[in-house]
C-alpha cells in the first residue's frame, strides 16, 4: 500500500536581481535555475514513479534525474559523483522553488547554500550510507538504489547545516577554500553601502542559511522513496543522529576553555563527530536495506571506533596539519579553546610529571584567540614532548584495530567487506591503496589528510 503519494504541482519560478558573488559562485544562483518566469513542472524520477512511501506535493522528490546527456555513474565505483548528481538536481529544484517564494531570498540565501554544498567535501557521510546499504544487502542497479543516493544527499545537506553553524560559533573565516557564509554575508552587506553591524548581520544570515540546509535535509530524508518499513526504520536513526549532533556540539561548547579530562574529551568526540560522521550514516544505510539487528550492531560498532579515531585524527590535523592542505588555519582549535583529547592527555601527563612550566604555557595558550605563531610552535613542542601526540596516535591505532574486529563479525561478501574496510581506513587517514566510492582518491598520508569535521 502506498504511504501517502501526493500529486506533483507546478513550481513557480522568477528571475532574481543580478548581484555578482565574491567568489563567482556563491553570490548567485546558476542562470539555468533561476532564469525565466512562468511555471516549471518537476521532471520525472530516475527510475519511473516514486516509491510506495513517495513524495509530498512540491517536495522535489522526483527532481533527481540527471540531464539526459549525463550518464549515471556507478555508485560502487564513484559514490561521490553519483550522490552529487542526485544532490545537484535536488538543489536546483529547491533554489527554483525558493525563487517562487522570493527572488532575493533565492539569490542571496538559497543559492549560497547550494554553492557551499556543491563546492567540495569528501562526501564521507554519503559514502558511508551507501556502503551501509550495500552491507545490508542493497544491490546497485535496482530501484532501491535511488533511495540510498537520496539518503546520502540528505546527509550532505545536514552536514552543510552543521558546518555553517559551526563556523558561526567558531568565528572561522574560511570553508572549503572560500569565505565562510557569515563572512560572505557580512561582505555582501558592507558592499551594499548599508550601515550597521555588518558582522552581526552576516552571522544572523548564516544561521538562517544553516536552518534552510537543515530543512532541506529533513525533507529529503523523509522522502527517499523507500518502502514504508525501511523508511520508518531510517527515520528512527535520523532522529537519533540529529539529537546526538546537537548534544555533542553543546558539550563541546560548554567544555571550551575548561579542563576536560581525556575521558570527557572522548565523550565529546563520540557525540560531536563519531556518531554522525560514521556510525549513524552506516546505520542509516543498513536500516534502509533492512539489515539484521545483530549484524547492524556489529557494523555500527565498527563505525563508532572509526568515527572516534576520525575525530582524534582531526584533532591532530588541527595542530600539526598544513593549512594549504586542510583549508583551515593551523592552531585554530588551540586558539578557540577546543576540548580535544590531544590537549586533555597533554594536561594530564604534565600534571603527573610535575612539569609546571609547560602546563602553564598550555593553559595560557588554549583559548587565547590572539596566540602568535611562535607561541603556537611552543605549544606544538609541548604536545610532542609530553607524549600527547604519540598517545593520541596510539589511541587511533587501537580504535582502528577494534573497528576491524567488529567488522570481521559481520557476514559480508568479500567485495563489500573490502570496500567498507577501505572506507573506514580512509576516514581515519589509514592506507587503503584504493578508496571505494571515490574514483580519484589517492593513498591518504597521516598529516596531509583533509580535516574531517570541517569538510
Amino acid at each position: 500500500m502506498p504511504c501517502g503519494h501526493a500529486a506533483r504541482t507546478p513550481v513557480p519560478t522568477g528571475r532574481p536581481p543580478q548581484r555578482p558573488g565574491r567568489d563567482g559562485v556563491t553570490g548567485g544562483a546558476p542562470p539555468d535555475v533561476l532564469a525565466g518566469g512562468g511555471t516549471r513542472t518537476e521532471p520525472a524520477g530516475l527510475d519511473g514513479p516514486p516509491g510506495p512511501c513517495g513524495r509530498e506535493s512540491g517536495s522535489g522528490g522526483d527532481a533527481f534525474a540527471p540531464p539526459a546527456a549525463a550518464p549515471a555513474p556507478d555508485p560502487d565505483t564513484d559514490t561521490s559523483r553519483a550522490v552529487e548528481q542526485v544532490l545537484r538536481a535536488y538543489l536546483d529544484e529547491r533554489v527554483t522553488e525558493a525563487a517562487g517564494v522570493d527572488p532575493v531570498f533565492a539569490h542571496e540565501v538559497a543559492a549560497r547554500v547550494r554553492s557551499l554544498v556543491l563546492r567540495g567535501g569528501k562526501r564521507l557521510r554519503a559514502r558511508f550510507a551507501w556502503w551501509g546499504w550495500r552491507a545490508g544487502g542493497g544491490s546497485p542497479g535496482t530501484a532501491e538504489a535511488r533511495a540510498a543516493l537520496r539518503l546520502g544527499s540528505a546527509l550532505e545537506l545536514i552536514q552543510a547545516c552543521a558546518l555553517i553553524h559551526d563556523d558561526v560559533m567558531d568565528g572561522s573565516p574560511l570553508r572549503r577554500g572560500a569565505p565562510t557564509l557569515h563572512v560572505d554575508f557580512a561582505d555582501l552587506r558592507a558592499a551594499s553601502g548599508t550601515g550597521g553591524d555588518h558582522g552581526g548581520y552576516g552571522r544572523a544570515a548564516a544561521i538562517l542559511a544553516g536552518d534552510l540546509a537543515l530543512a532541506w535535509a529533513d525533507d529529503l530524508a523523509a522522502d527517499t522513496g523507500a518502502q514504508c518499513a525501511a523508511q520508518s526504520s531510517l527515520l528512527v536513526q535520523w532522529r537519533r543522529m540529529r539529537q546526538e549532533m546537537v548534544a555533542g556540539q553543546y558539550l563541546d561548547m560548554r567544555a571550551q576553555q575548561g579542563a576536560a579530562s581525556p575521558e570527557q574529551a572522548l565523550r565529546i568526540a563520540l557525540l560531536k563527530t563519531a556518531l554522525y560522521t560514521v556510525e549513524r550514516p552506516l546505520a542509516l544505510g543498513a536500516a534502509l536495506a533492512g539489515m539484521d539487528g545483530r549484524d547492524a550492531a556489529a557494523l555500527g560498532a565498527a563505525g563508532r571506533c572509526a568515527g572516534v579515531a576520525f575525530q582524534l585524527r582531526d584533532d591532530l590535523l588541527g595542530v600539526f596539519g598544513d593549512p594549504a592542505v586542510t583549508g583551515k588555519p593551523s592552531g585554530e582549535d588551540i586558539r578557540g579553546g577546543k576540548p580535544t583529547y590531544l590537549t586533555a592527555v597533554a594536561r594530564a601527563r604534565l600534571e603527573r610529571s610535575g612539569d609546571t612550566d609547560s602546563l602553564r604555557l598550555l593553559q595560557r595558550a588554549v583559548g587565547e584567540p590572539g596566540l602568535g605563531e611562535e607561541d603556537m610552535r611552543r605549544v606544538r613542542d609541548v604536545l610532542e614532548g609530553s607524549g600527547a601526540r604519540g598517545a593520541t596516535e596510539a589511541e587511533i591505532d587501537r580504535l582502528v584495530r577494534r573497528g576491524r574486529e567488529h567488522l570481521a563479525r559481520v557476514p559480508l561478501p568479500a567485495s563489500v567487506a573490502d570496500a567498507v574496510s577501505g572506507l573506514l581506513g580512509t576516514a581515519v587517514g589509514g592506507p587503503p591503496a584504493r578508496s571505494p566510492g571515490h574514483a580519484a582518491a589517492s593513498r591518504p598520508e597521516s598529516m596531509s589528510f583533509v580535516r574531517g569535521e570541517h569538510t
